[in-house]
């Protein structure tokens, strides 16, 4: 992993699940990171247990829907490390529902996060990227960008989102790298937001097999390690035994 060595990466929705995860892979590989998300008491944990492993890392609170705090967010990076090499946009919500339950602010809340999310933070890192000529931007969708299943269409089509924003960037980029991870059933709190209580439970079942998020995490680390000639453009990662 020596290509991750001193690199600064910027990873939001780290305070839990799989952004923690790859918070504490990278930086174990000699990363610089900068781990953000809304709830700074667990990014302090993870800051300090990272420190106190040898590892260097810092945090910051960001609202990935406001484009002012992750511009805030990357010049919070540049400033303690003095570039940002990769994005990780991982910050993401799940809260499913059938269509006909028409939860709008649930949708609405979806759209921001997973899609306005991303959007902000590729327009925070994507000048300076642009104006070095390197950098790897690095998005989390899901195996819901690539399958739909009922309750689940919403969420699906952020994802797709996320996809297809991440390969026009490509196209338009041949200077920077772009990937996109998209996981299968992973062990989060991404299901905890599904207020719909009919498709709490369906999802609770849906769950049972599941992997662990350090597992997306070396997936995104193979990614980051490449030479900077290579660019993963894709990984999914799901559970051996997972039917989608």
């Amino acid at each position: 992993m020596s290509n991750i060595e001193s690199k600064v990466v910027v990873i939001t929705g780290a305070s839990s699940g799989i952004g923690e995860a790859t918070a504490l892979q990278l930086a174990a590989s000699g990363a610089r990171v900068v781990a953000a998300a809304r709830r700074t008491e667990r990014l302090e944990t993870l800051v300090d247990h990272i420190t106190k492993s040898g590892g260097s890392a810092r945090f910051r609170g960001v609202d990935v829907t406001k484009l002012a705090d992750m511009q805030g967010l990357v010049d919070y990076a540049k400033a303690e490390f003095g570039r940002v090499d990769v994005l990780v946009n991982n910050a993401g919500v799940m809260p499913l529902s059938p269509l006909s339950a028409i939860k709008v602010a649930e949708w609405d809340r979806m759209i921001d996060v997973n899609i306005r999310g991303v959007l902000h933070g590729i327009a925070a890192v994507l000048p300076d990227m642009k104006a070095r000529g390197e950098g790897h931007i690095v998005n989390v969708a899901s195996i819901g960008a690539h399958v739909v299943v009922p309750t689940a269409a919403v969420y699906c089509a952020t994802k797709y989102a996320v996809w297809a924003l991440s390969e026009g960037l490509r196209q338009e980029n041949n200077d920077l790298r772009v990937t996109v991870i998209s996981p299968g059933v992973v062990q989060s709190e991404l299901a905890d937001t599904i207020s719909d209580a009919a498709t709490a439970e369906l999802i609770r079942d849906y769950r049972r097999i599941a992997i662990e998020p350090d597992a997306v995490a070396r997936a995104i680390a193979f990614a980051i390690a490449q030479p900077r000639h290579v660019d993963v453009s894709e990984i999914i990662v799901r559970p051996t035994a997972s039917p989608n």
